[in-house]
């Protein structure tokens, strides 16, 4: 390298900044060992702003467009410095870049389920998540807050902070919320509109501007799931006992089909006549009250009364005409 070649690196004539990937919210221009040439060259594409740091106070902020560097764009950083040579020597500037393009698919989540208290289940674990994407809107007050003097900030380093902050807004309306768990999941969409209301000033205060923000899905954990879904398939049921004679009635099939051997047709057949014992009980009609006789009850052990032209066998004890010698059913004499 020549040391001409050494004198001109040392003045920067075009400044500007091409994201090398997604997911980079600020980024500090390389200056060290290095000039700003007056007169140069500020380019700033239409999804970044600009901004002039000198001796960690912000100076000016530049939108998109190309600028030329010099007092007259820039009267903040010419105010601070009192230069009296109006530029006419390069000057020593840090410059940062800054994403203003939406940063999406951003997705938030409980990451244990969060305890709130519903007026008809009582107290009750939520979980839920979504997505959401915002962007840079004041870069002032994203350097001073957040990125500071660090040569990169990603968004992965301010996820977590974000996320957190979500769950705990999120945590806030769940307990003012009237609602109820199965109201919550029916208006997800009003839900989220109110999160966002909440959630607008806190990301204001970092120097972002929240863009869109959904709730995917809020459910119970799995052992509360499967009480809720025991008390609606029973909600559904209604009667019990028309349940138990129609799941009775669908297992005969089952109970006919079986098929499977000596001791498989035994099991068939039991759990056959247990089907139909429990549909026989179920189906049968409710016996009828006796009817009423017109005479003195008789006794259920009184033998029945001989007719009057007939006699009891003197052996077995069967009626027999009057005048009958013998017994027509032991043959015994009389």
């Amino acid at each position: 390298m020549t040391f001409m070649n050494f004198l001109a690196k040392q003045f920067i004539a075009v400044i500007q900044w091409n994201e090398p990937q997604d997911g980079i919210l600020a980024y500090r221009y390389p200056m060290q060992d290095m000039e700003i040439e007056n007169g140069g060259q500020l380019t700033v594409r239409e999804s970044q702003m600009a901004a002039f740091v000198d001796q960690g106070r912000i100076a000016d902020v530049f939108g998109p467009g190309l600028h030329t560097l010099n007092t007259r764009n820039l009267p903040l950083l010419t105010d601070l410095m009192n230069w009296d040579k109006a530029f006419e020597s390069p000057f020593k500037s840090d410059v940062y870049f800054f994403s203003t393009r939406l940063q999406i698919d951003q997705k938030w989540g409980t990451a244990t389920p969060i305890t709130i208290r519903d007026k008809e289940f009582g107290a009750v674990r939520l979980r839920c998540y979504g997505i959401y994407s915002y962007r840079i809107a004041d870069p002032r007050v994203f350097f001073t807050q957040i990125s500071g003097t660090r040569e990169s900030y990603f968004v992965s380093d301010l996820e977590g902070q974000l996320r957190d902050t979500i769950i705990a807004r999120m945590t806030e309306i769940f307990a003012n919320a009237d609602l109820s768990f199965l109201d919550m999941t029916a208006n997800q969409a009003v839900l989220a509109g109110k999160i966002v209301e909440l959630m607008k000033p806190a990301f204001a205060a970092l120097g972002l501007e929240l863009n869109q923000f959904a709730v995917e899905n809020i459910s119970l954990p799995d052992e509360l799931q499967k009480l809720l879904d025991q008390r609606i398939g029973m909600n559904l049921v209604g009667d019990v006992g028309r349940y138990t004679q129609f799941a009775a009635a669908e297992s005969l099939p089952i109970a006919a089909a079986n098929t499977g051997g000596a001791a498989g047709m035994g099991m068939g057949l039991g759990a056959g006549a247990a089907v139909a014992q429990v549909l026989s009980a179920s189906l049968k009609p409710a016996p009828a009250a006796p009817a009423a006789t017109a005479g003195p009850a008789r006794s259920a052990d009184a033998a029945p009364a001989a007719a009057p032209d007939s006699k009891f066998c003197i052996e077995c004890g069967k009626p027999i005409p009057l005048r009958a010698k013998f017994c027509a059913e032991c043959g015994k004499p009389q």
